[in-house]
Order: C-alpha cells, then structure tokens, then sequence
C-alpha cells in the first residue's frame, strides 16, 4: 500500500469522527458561510505571475519543512507580495495543518484561500466553506468520475472555485468536466515522490483552454516558470520553496519581483 492510500484510509476515519462531532447544520450557520467569496481563477486568469503560495509544515516526503512559521504572518506576507492566491494545507496528520488555520489565514489576508486537502465526502467541502475557503482541490487520483462530478457540483453551488489535480492522461481524461474551474497537472508522484516538470509540459497539450491551466508541486525557480508558460500554464502552486525560508512572504515577493523583470 502506497502514501496515498494510506492517507485515504486515515481521511475516511478522520471524517466519520468529525461528522459525528459537528453536524452540517452547524457548519452552515458559521459566520463565514455567507461570505462572499473571491474567484481564484480569475485572479489567475488576469495576473502575470499567477503565484498560489502555500502554508504547508511538514509533508510525507520532506518530513520536517517549516514548524516555526505562524498562518497570520505566513499570509499576511504573502498578501504583501502579491501572489494571486494562498493554499492552505488542512490535513493534520501528514501535513500537520488545521482547519484552524484557513480560519487564521481568513482573518489575517484578503486573498482567494485554497482548502488543500483529501477531500472525499461532500461534507469537507461544506466544512471548507464553513472556515473561509474560495477554492476546492479535488484530486483525480482518489476519485471517481462520478464523485468528481457531485463534488464539483456542490463546490459550484457554494461559490466555490475547483481545482482538479491530475497527475497522467488517463486522470486527465476523467476529469473535464464544467464544473471544473482549473486543472492542476502534480509533478510529484504520489506513490514515488518523484518530481518532474515534464509532467505538466506533456499533459498541456490535452487540457482544453475553457480551464486555467495550474502546474503543482517541484516548481523552486522563476525559469520553470518562464518555460511553463510557454505550454499555456498561469498558475503555479509554490510551496515549499518559500516555506523553507526564514520569511515566507519576503522569499515570495523576491521570486515575484525577479518573475516580472
């Protein structure tokens, strides 16, 4: 058994206890339920660097990258620096992140917050909007056709945008759909962990242009993306580039300035 579905099997347990913990009637009366929500792929869609900057601790594969740092500072720096969105890792487990800290880094940016999570029952995604996310990711790889419909659905119902991560064709292909806003194509393996941008330049030729094109994961300098944009991509998902920092939103405004010369 791989990470993945290790990390699907602890995600169903994790939900069923949460479900019995606060019911979705609960969760539709948060404050933050009716909020109006801001629109990550046109942000995407209008800016020159399309840098989706990421709260990410700790991940399976790196162990250790920033413990230090906290949400508040960690957005409010990126909000300074101009990126077109922030990714905030909610899984706990792996990642060691919160939910606690969408509620954070909503309180503390104005920026279109991604709920970066294993989301596999419709209440995760009523939970997301409930603590503040503009965006959804679905991931294709533990998902039906059929699960990526319905939860796409219910995210566009809730004003949220969807981001559908793929990782080969065959994901692709199950994939486009309308209710999908943008397709990220992983260039991590998430049953190796290997990286490679190759990845994303093969499958941009099969994504159709309806969808912002978004490139995650082993992007760490301004000539990836320079030569990602030339294969149609306007979003690039950063994380621990910047996290591994001694400041956050200082190391992204940096890349954001040399991006724009």
């Amino acid at each position: 058994m791989d990470i993945l579905d290790r990390i699907v099997i602890d995600k169903y347990k994790e939900v069923t206890l949460r479900k019995s913990l606060i019911p979705i009637s609960q969760l539709e009366q948060s404050i933050l339920f009716e909020r109006q929500t801001m629109s990550l792929s046109q942000n995407l869609r209008k800016s020159n660097t399309g840098i989706i900057a990421e709260h990410k601790r700790r991940s399976p594969s790196k162990a250790v990258i920033n413990q230090s740092f906290n949400v508040f500072d960690v957005a409010k720096g990126y909000e300074e620096a101009k990126v077109s969105g922030m990714s905030v890792l909610t899984d706990a487990k792996y990642f060691g992140g919160a939910l606690d800290d969408l509620l954070t880094a909503r309180a503390s940016c104005n920026l279109p917050l991604l709920r970066k999570e294993f989301i596999i029952d419709d209440y995760q995604i009523i939970e997301a909007k409930a603590y503040g996310a503009d965006v959804i990711l679905l991931i294709a790889a533990i998902l039906t056709r059929e699960e990526i419909k319905q939860f796409s659905e219910l995210a566009k119902s809730l004003n949220l945008d969807v981001l559908l991560e793929v990782h080969n064709e065959a994901e692709l292909n199950k994939s486009i759909m309308p209710s999908i806003d943008m397709l990220g194509v992983n260039n991590r393996n998430l049953k190796t962990f290997e990286v490679s941008l190759e990845t994303s330049k093969s499958l941009s030729t099969l994504i159709p242009n309806d969808f912002v094109k978004v490139s995650e994961s082993g992007i760490s300098s301004v000539a990836a993306i320079k030569e990602l944009k030339l294969y149609g991509y306007q979003g690039f998902l950063i994380g621990e580039n910047f996290m591994k920092t001694d400041n956050a939103g200082e190391s992204a405004k940096q890349f954001i300035k040399d991006l724009e010369l």
